[in-house]
């Protein structure tokens, strides 16, 4: 029994880095623009959160019938839903076999386990309703309900349409005890919130002792690396159309592309993409709008620790681009020819002379780009205020927006000032 309910726990475990992974981005964009911090405290509990999240699904799925169990012959009794509200309390009964002692009714029956599980399962999300959204009874109660009725209704579908017919029962109880452990988890978190420091508080503590968070910057650039080859792109189709190029001007592209993403931009909008959406803004040494020669500087220095690294990374995707079944084909070919060359030194010194220059180049490079990234990060790191070489060289540095809580709190203020 207790490998039954440990599965789902090691299934959760294995998906959550990857899950982790895939909501990183749009959770930072999210805290950062809401709060203008990811403080230690509230990233733990929002991952906490998710990993509670996926092991609750896990919990409603897991185990799961291997393709070659036929479902609808292995598990009959889960093709008609259970539709009557109470029926919880026949099924205790009936679990009892009409013995009115308290192990029968409770301590040793399935029913009454069963149905403190389906409890269990969403006070978690009760708490974390309360705690890290601040969100009232009302609010959770419905949203329990509603990840109740997510469940059942995946349930009641075969995982939708995964399996031919259901292998879990869905039952109207469960919708009525999941929400009830989630109202519960919510009154639970009355005592848990006032012993927990408040989230906003420790926010605006982490605020004061720091300007620009480096996380905010990495996650702005993050964004503006994402953004980068749809400029470049843009960019390239208009050398093509307006300029009439052809691919003799391939450079022109990421060039282009640098250009109007960390200059252009900056310099009519004061802001790239990344930190426009971080809520971020570049200002020259004096807080004014920075000028085009300190932008064209500043992306320079930025630009300069992963350009050996961006070349061969552009190189190979305009080989395999160019020509990607004469890559697979030439890439297939070397894989098979290495283990009957290693038999033969002097054919494989022989072939290799002929890679041998475009092999150190690209070393040197990759040597380089390495180096140079190495230096920038560890200059970034040592200086007091996490400013990289870009940054102090130019004078030209990030200032922070208002956050949304910042606004609506002013916004607040202002509105009880007015009315007073």
């Amino acid at each position: 029994m207790p490998s039954t309910y440990l599965l789902p726990v090691k299934s959760a475990a294995l998906v959550f880095p990857l899950l982790a992974l895939l909501l990183y981005l749009p959770a930072a964009v999210i805290t950062y623009r809401r709060h203008g911090i990811m403080s230690s405290w509230r990233t733990l509990s929002f991952y906490s959160f998710l990993f509670y999240a996926l092991t609750a699904f896990c919990m409603t799925l897991v185990p799961l019938p291997g393709p070659s169990v036929d479902v609808c012959a292995a598990y009959p009794s889960m093709a008609e839903p259970q539709l009557t509200l109470g029926n919880t309390v026949a099924d205790i009964r009936k679990e009892a076999g009409g013995t009115t002692g308290f192990g029968a009714l409770v301590l040793h029956n399935s029913a009454v386990r069963d149905a403190l599980l389906n409890l269990l399962l969403l006070v978690p999300l009760g708490v974390y309703l309360r705690y890290h959204f601040r969100r009232g009874l009302a609010f959770t109660a419905a949203t329990g309900l509603a990840a109740s009725l997510f469940f059942e209704i995946t349930q009641a579908t075969g995982v939708f349409g995964l399996y031919e017919c259901p292998y879990r029962l869905f039952d109207v109880d469960d919708l009525v005890i999941n929400a009830s452990g989630a109202v519960v988890g919510w009154l639970l978190a009355g005592g848990i919130t006032r012993r927990l420091p408040a989230l906003e508080a420790l926010d605006d503590a982490a605020l004061a002792r720091q300007g620009v968070p480096l996380g905010r910057r990495l996650t702005a650039l993050l964004v503006d690396l994402l953004v980068l080859p749809w400029v470049v792109l843009a960019v390239m189709l208009g050398c093509v159309v307006l300029l009439g190029l052809g691919r003799e001007g391939w450079w022109l592209g990421p060039l282009g592309g640098a250009l109007v993403q960390f200059v252009v931009f900056p310099l009519l909008f004061r802001a790239t993409p990344g930190k426009r959406l971080l809520l971020l803004e570049l200002t020259g040494p004096g807080g004014e709008r920075p000028s085009a020669g300190r932008l064209l500087a500043r992306a320079v220095l930025l630009i300069a620790p992963v350009l050996p690294l961006a070349l061969i990374a552009l190189f190979a995707v305009m080989l395999a681009v160019d020509s990607p079944s004469t890559t697979a084909y030439r890439t297939i070919a070397i894989l098979e020819w290495l283990p009957e060359a290693a038999n033969r030194p002097a054919r494989l010194v022989g072939a290799l002379r002929d890679y041998l220059a475009p092999a150190l180049v690209g070393t040197v490079l990759v040597v380089l780009g390495l180096s140079a990234t190495g230096a920038f990060l560890f200059t970034l790191l040592r200086h007091p205020e996490r400013l990289g070489m870009h940054e102090r060289s130019t004078g030209v540095r990030n200032r922070t927006l208002p956050h949304l809580r910042a606004r609506a709190e002013r916004t607040d203020r202002e509105t009880a000032e007015t009315t007073s």
